[in-house]
């Protein structure tokens, strides 16, 4: 019997060709690959359906009854076998096309036999085509009282004979020859114990054959802590590690830089999580350990406050101080906002992106260099090479999770001198699940409140019943002196059809908003950024009344006055996105509103989008409703992580289980963080082998 580590093709019934097969499908290389390609769904073999009680198409059922006729019928291709069989509530037809003449031979009109298969409607009449039948006695009776499992698969694997069943065959090859010896504990028994755990090897062994639904949730609650408190550990092992061994700069004084803009420049009260936020830190900064910190902050809350007062702590000693943005519309609203709010307070600020050229961008880079330039602000350029500073001190990056790994890293590579602190914002709420998961070795700060005298956004439903009213209204806002957005889906801006959607909705608003009374601007991705920034800046100004456009919008455009969003098919965004446009109004002093235009078919989950959009303004409670109708992986920015690769576990319903590995995993590391008494002998070698597998996402974040 081959171990788990031996190659696939070694195992009984795979061979060459499987073996070539089951890795480029599925990735299994080895046997304990195989082990761990765990069944997606279960066949209840346990009990028997009463024919009667069958009402449904498509419903996979046992029958236990008598074989009451079984005929030929037909020609040709045409050529089939039926038979039905009773049981004491009713009769069920069974239809075969294959086998015929091997079927007359083995089945027995008058005998008792376990028919097992999905119902299908011809007719009117229910019936099972190729049923498994077997041959009913009191021995195997009890043996088809099972939960079959029922694995991913392929066309591929099912042509070379790996379908649910091959594959379900090779798992039981492949556990019969195993015992517990070489699946060995990984958790303490103390652990075990409290939390009422099964042992690693029942749990592998009932996940693919369980007896009942009660070892199946067993096997299942054992293997989902597993996963998600080893994650938890290694992610902790790694903030640990870096808090002790990476050195940060002392930021030692709060000093004129930062005090004058408090109180002579700040043109509003900080609220009170903007505070908090500050001093988390403030301390961070002071501690001589490497800031490492996560700002979120649902849209509006003054993230761009706090991340300006904290480079004015780098400037007052002695440092420099860089804001990266994804984009260039929003990296120059950042300058441009940042450039207001300092006034005259004598901070020499720069601007830097892949459309400053020439003889400027060679004067940013001398005052870089020199020292000089106290902070710029800029997209991916700031990461090329020849961008050098003096001394910087911080980084901060705005809407992380739009930059790559490398690309956050190269920002640490910036000051010879040592690591700079690292600040990351994100105006897109994260699940605390999934902020546990994907930034679990950073420090999180959460800007919770919105500054005073901001009223929530009134968000309607609409459809294309209700196009004049909406457009009376916009009429309305607009005679207001207000303006209005409108914005159409983009999902892919090479898309024909969208781009059509976009200009022939263009042109309906104009004809229904004529000039010289109405003007409005239009932008989408296929324009030159000259041509964007024109027209975007002609609607800031107040000239444009109306902004069609697609999702460019949805980050970096800050126009107060603008007091309504309408935003057309909105059943084809996403719950963050529309959350994110609807950010763009609600910025000033003025009731603002956003209006989801939609067809009137709308899809379970379309409804329930704009049900949760219309219902809260709580960017929170909107990306938890995110995470449960799309899951981690379709959420923006998770793709790239390997983490949300689960095999069992599940962000969105397995909240409390994440929560309970966190808190266990930091009461080990805070008592033991070598991991070297002995009851934690198992974790560390765990850790050490089958755990050093795991990627970790980035040191930054």
């Amino acid at each position: 019997m081959p171990t788990l580590d031996s190659n696939i093709e070694y195992l009984k019934g795979v061979g060459p060709q499987r073996a070539e097969v089951l890795k480029k499908e599925l990735g299994i290389f080895t046997c304990r690959d195989l082990l761990f390609h765990f069944p997606f769904r279960y066949i209840d073999r346990t009990k028997f359906h009463r024919i009667r009680d069958i009402h449904e198409e498509g419903e996979q059922v046992q029958l236990r009854g008598t074989l009451r006729r079984l005929e030929t019928v037909g020609e040709g291709r045409a050529r089939r076998m039926v038979g039905s069989l009773r049981d004491e509530s009713g009769m069920m037809e069974l239809v075969w096309f294959q086998a015929i003449q091997w079927l007359e031979k083995s089945l027995v009109v008058g005998k008792e036999y376990i028919v097992f298969g999905r119902v299908n409607e011809f007719n009117g009449r229910f019936n099972i085509t190729h049923p498994e039948m077997e041959e009913a006695s009191a021995d195997n009776t009890q043996k088809a009282r099972t939960f079959d499992p029922v694995y991913p698969s392929t066309d591929k694997l099912t042509q070379k004979g790996l379908d649910a069943r091959g594959l379900r065959k090779l798992l039981r090859t492949l556990l019969d020859g195993l015992s517990a010896a070489d699946m060995p504990e990984t958790l303490p028994d103390y652990l075990r114990g409290q939390f009422k755990l099964t042992s690693r090897w029942e749990a592998l062994s009932s996940i693919h054959f369980p007896e009942n639904q009660q070892e199946l949730d067993a096997a299942t609650r054992r293997l989902k802590f597993e996963e998600l408190f080893f994650l938890q550990l290694r992610l902790l092992q790694i903030r640990t590690r870096r808090k002790d061994t990476v050195r940060g700069f002392v930021f030692e004084k709060i000093g004129d830089y930062f005090n004058t803009f408090f109180q002579e420049k700040l043109p509003f009260e900080l609220t009170g999580a903007q505070k908090r936020v500050l001093k988390e830190i403030r301390a961070d900064l002071g501690s001589s350990k490497q800031m490492n910190r996560l700002v979120q902050g649902d849209v509006g809350s003054g993230k761009t406050v706090v991340a300006l007062m904290t480079m004015l702590m780098a400037l007052d000693n002695g440092f420099q101080a860089t804001l990266m943005a994804p984009t260039e519309i929003l990296a120059q609203q950042h300058f441009i906002n940042i450039t207001e709010l300092l006034g005259d307070l004598g901070v020499n600020i720069g601007f830097l992106s892949g459309s400053v050229k020439g003889k400027k961008r060679a004067a940013i880079l001398e005052q870089l260099a020199s020292g000089e330039m106290h902070i710029v602000i800029g997209t991916h350029a700031l990461i090329e090479d020849w961008v050098q500073f003096k001394n910087l001190g911080i980084s901060i990056i705005d809407e992380q999770h739009r930059f790559g790994v490398e690309q956050r890293a190269a920002l640490w590579k910036k000051n010879p001198a040592g690591q700079p602190h690292v600040l990351v914002m994100t105006a897109t709420p994260i699940p605390r699940t999934l902020a546990m998961t994907l930034y679990g070795d950073l420090d999180v700060s959460v800007i919770d409140e919105l500054p005073p005298g901001r009223k929530p956004i009134s968000t309607m439903h609409k459809n294309e019943h209700h196009r004049l009213r909406v457009q009376g209204f916009m009429r309305d806002e607009i005679a207001k002196g207000r303006q209005v957005y409108v914005v159409y889906p983009m999902i892919e801006e090479t898309e024909t059809m969208d781009l059509q959607n976009l200009m022939s909705g263009y042109e309906a608003l104009s004809r229904d908003f004529p000039p010289p009374q109405y003007q409005i601007s239009i932008v989408h991705g296929k324009m030159k950024a000259a041509d964007k920034d024109f027209e975007m800046q002609r609607f800031v100004n107040g000239e444009t009344q109306i902004m069609v456009a697609t999702t460019v919008i949805e980050v970096g455009v800050n126009v107060p006055n603008a007091s309504v969003m309408v935003i057309e098919n909105a059943e084809r965004f996403g719950l963050s996105q529309l959350h994110q446009l609807r950010g763009r109004v609600g910025r000033g002093a003025d009731q603002s509103f956003c209006i989801l235009m939609t067809s009137f078919k709308l899809t379970a989950e379309g409804r329930e989008r704009i049900q949760t959009m219309v219902r809260t303004n709580d960017g929170f409670e909107i990306a938890e409703t995110d995470l449960r109708l799309r899951g981690p992986g379709n959420i923006e920015g998770t793709q790239q992580s390997g983490m949300l690769r689960f095999l069992l576990a599940d962000l969105a319903r397995d909240g409390q289980v994440l929560a309970a590995a966190r808190e266990i995993a930091t009461r080990i590391l805070e008592t033991d963080p070598g991991l070297a008494a002995p009851e934690h002998v198992r974790l560390r070698e765990h850790l050490a082998t089958e755990g050093k597998e795991a990627r970790v996402w980035s040191r930054i974040s």
